[in-house]
């Protein structure tokens, strides 16, 4: 076992008192019982749905080398012959770890945000930084008040780099998170209409985007996306938190990190691009342009982290979407195969739009159709209504030829297809995604293109499962590109 750290540096970092005797080291940290891997240690920390004093005893079956606690649920766990570390609060002592994590490394942090891009973003940055290095990122979208502080706590000593995605759902939320993990670099992928229902105005999005520069290291960079059309006040707001350097990237003239010029296809785009002076074409595996957006921004972080930029540039041609954002699948053999894009993950105004986009640069098999599924986006506020009836715009460009919709909130653009001249692509509107499955499955044909796209709470990836198992009953989807 790779000890991540030892008995004497954990209680250093978080106080509290031993009860029984703490293992030499753990190798691991884990907050959820059913998935922690012998010799780790375990947190119990209470959520708004449940409680990890309840999985104690689970953790403990597990192999769980200790347990993190609080004194005052100590009396409600039942005797467990199993080292534990008894402290006021749990998710403080989780935040005292990753100071702790923070202040003995020497690698290059790297802090991304935005309305949509972010966990893409970072994820192409653990495989660009790879080509150079050791790279630590955190796991899938770990970017809330325990994903951050848990992923930060994992971070091995000796790693060269580190990204760390940051979210937020309201003002105020990312400051403590970026003054945590202290980035060398900062980045903000794109403001865009998601959590809409908390802010007045994309403005005030942008104001809350803007904290992740409040955490910068001294001599630290702000590298914002100069496609945006708040990069501005982005700017300024990085320069008066302190931003000694304020970089950008995109195909704006004002960008040091710069798309020159980007052929699109069906499963990725050629690119050329100048990388601050470093001249650059590359095949990019991943469809859609604001995924080349993506990947420059990941690549100009990169580089100002220390990489090797030739290396870098090289590793692109390793990247591929992850399951629920863009991942697209070849279901069956010949003209008779049904092609899935899985964009089920998250859904605001700005990533459907780019969605749509890829769907409508996938060309049909015979006799196929371009078909969106599309569900409710969430916390948009009284804006709601509005932005989901402006979809109408990015479905008509995209040439889709059957809609299916489910959510009550989506029910504003089902309303408006039926009024328009484009209600004719309308197969449906369902309440929820378990109502639109048969009727769905029942209407796609070989040759069709299919993409899937709704946010989270709308549990769209069991439809993107029904249709792999229905298509592809043996396993035998493959990965398009």
């Amino acid at each position: 076992m790779t000890m991540l750290w030892t008995g004497d540096e954990l209680m250093a970092a978080m106080g509290g008192r031993a009860v029984g005797d703490l293992p030499g080291g753990v190798g691991g940290l884990s907050i959820d019982s059913r998935t922690l891997a012998s010799g780790e240690l375990f947190f119990a920390i209470a959520g708004d749905r449940l409680d990890g004093h309840d999985y104690v005893q689970h953790a403990a079956d597990a192999g769980a080398a200790a347990a993190v606690v609080s004194e005052s649920k100590l009396d409600s766990i039942d005797p467990i012959k199993m080292p534990l570390i008894v402290v006021d609060d749990v998710l403080a002592s989780l935040r005292d770890l990753a100071r702790a994590a923070r202040a003995r490394t020497d690698a290059r942090i790297i802090a991304v945000t935005g309305s949509a891009g972010k966990t893409t973003t970072k994820s192409m940055l653990a495989t660009l930084l790879s080509a150079t290095g050791s790279v630590h990122a955190a796991e899938r979208s770990f970017n809330n008040h325990w994903g951050v502080p848990l992923s930060l706590a994992r971070m091995p000593r000796d790693c060269d780099f580190g990204v760390f995605e940051i979210g937020m759902n309201h003002a105020g939320e990312i400051t403590p998170l970026t003054k945590l993990v202290r980035p060398h670099i900062a980045m903000v992928t794109l403001v865009a209409a998601a959590h809409l229902g908390a802010f007045d105005s994309l403005d005030g999005i942008a104001d809350a985007k803007a904290e992740i520069f409040c955490g910068l290291e001294g001599g630290g960079t702000a590298l914002i996306n100069r496609d945006d059309e708040r990069c501005e006040q982005l700017a300024a707001s990085a320069r008066a938190a302190g931003a000694e350097n304020v970089l950008g990237y995109g195909a704006s003239a004002d960008a040091q990190f710069r798309i020159i010029e980007v052929h699109p296809g069906e499963e990725g785009s050629a690119v050329a691009v100048d990388l601050d002076g470093h001249a650059a074409d590359f095949d990019l595996p991943v469809p859609g342009t604001h995924m080349v957006s993506n990947v420059v921004g990941a690549l100009a972080a990169a580089s100002l982290a220390g990489a090797d930029l030739d290396k870098a540039i090289a590793a692109t041609g390793q990247l591929r979407p992850e399951a629920g954002r863009g991942r697209a699948m070849v279901l069956g053999e010949g003209a008779a195969a049904v092609r899935l894009i899985d964009e089920s993950y998250n859904a605001n105004p700005a990533s459907m739009a780019a969605a749509l986009e890829v769907l409508a640069g996938t060309a049909p098999g015979p006799d196929g159709r371009r078909i969106a599924v599309l569900g409710d986006m969430l916390e948009l506020g009284t804006a709601s209504e509005r932005l989901h009836r402006e979809l109408e715009e990015p479905i008509t460009r995209a040439g889709v030829d059957r809609l299916w919709l489910a959510g009550p909130l989506i029910a504003a653009l089902a309303q408006q297809m039926e009024r328009s001249a484009g209600r004719s692509c309308l197969a449906g509107h369902f309440a929820t995604a378990d109502a639109l499955r048969a009727p769905l499955l029942a209407d796609i044909r070989p040759g069709d293109v299919i993409m899937i796209k709704a946010s989270n709470g709308l549990n769209f990836a069991a439809l993107v499962d029904a249709i792999r198992d229905r298509f592809a009953p043996q396993g035998a989807a493959r990965n398009a590109g």
